[in-house]
């Protein structure tokens, strides 16, 4: 049996996830066209495709995990939780319909003006990575004029924007790592000086956490459920009264030794991914 991460980057966490073993199992990685040259009936392949650099959508790959599937390879991160936790909108929609909280979210387009949400608010890609193009609107003139803006980027041309509530920033937030059922690692980001996005592409940083607040862990774990997804980072932040929201999900998550809790995080990871993947097969058999 082989198992295979199906990317089209290889990144540092894609790279280590290959190199960890687990028994005699070892994830190795294969873009969306070597996946389909080798992998057979009763391989496994996790989806670990990302948002494009552009932020028009996903990277190309999603047909070969659907063949994939259609061929008898047990897929984890399959096209629809890839969709649900890369798709802004549909992460919204998902979240909200089964009760898990999260900032009110409202979908502009140019034949769609925006109703019903006002400032604060947070105006964003449908589809966003590393912070890039995200703006924080604190008046009615700030959010006019930023939609007017970001109308000629060729991500609002192809998807429109994301208006969404402000959670107000505290200068951090929890980046909760979810592989299979468990909660595998967690982080607080911390933003730079002077920003108030917590992404480490503009600077933030990791900061261990040690034991993350178990409500924080529950709804991490309900996100991930919902969104069906196998590994996924949920990021979390303080609401005004105290509670914990849900911001972002990420189905192809970034992540470091820093995210470890209690064993080295590689290695929990590539074991519940080999678990999830004996699960699902049995389920299968048994249907």
């Amino acid at each position: 049996m082989r198992y295979a991460l199906v990317a089209r980057r290889a990144t540092p966490t894609n790279e280590i996830l290959g190199s960890t073993p687990v028994g005699e199992a070892r994830w190795e990685v294969l873009t969306p066209e070597e996946a389909l040259r080798g992998l057979r009936a009763g391989d496994v392949a996790l989806g670990r495709l990302d948002v494009r650099s552009t932020l028009d959508g996903i990277d190309d790959g999603l047909w070969a995990l659907g063949a994939l599937a259609a061929r008898g390879v047990e897929v984890l991160n399959d096209p629809a939780a890839l969709l649900a936790t890369h798709d802004k909108l549909l992460t919204s929609r998902l979240l909200r319909r089964h009760g898990i909280s999260h900032p009110a979210t409202s979908h502009v387009r140019a034949e769609r003006p925006l109703s019903g949400l006002g400032p604060p608010a947070v105006v964003k890609p449908r589809f966003g990575s590393g912070g890039k193009d995200v703006y924080r609107c604190e008046d009615a003139h700030t959010l006019r004029a930023t939609l007017e803006a970001v109308r000629e980027l060729p991500w609002y041309r192809e998807h429109g924007a994301l208006v969404q509530e402000l959670v107000p920033p505290q200068g951090y937030d929890l980046r909760i790592l979810v592989a299979g059922e468990r909660v595998a690692g967690a982080v607080f980001r911390v933003a730079a000086p002077g920003e108030w996005r917590t992404n480490i592409a503009l600077g933030g940083r990791r900061r261990p956490v040690g034991d993350p607040p178990t409500e924080a862990c529950e709804l991490a774990l309900s996100a991930a459920q919902a969104s069906r997804a196998a590994l996924v980072g949920v990021d979390l932040v303080h609401a005004p009264d105290g509670s914990w929201t849900v911001i972002e999900l990420n189905g192809a998550v970034e992540f470091t030794r820093e995210y470890a809790l209690e064993a080295d995080v590689f290695a929990t990871v590539a074991t519940e991914l080999v678990r999830a993947a004996t699960a699902c097969a049995v389920d299968t058999v048994s249907a």
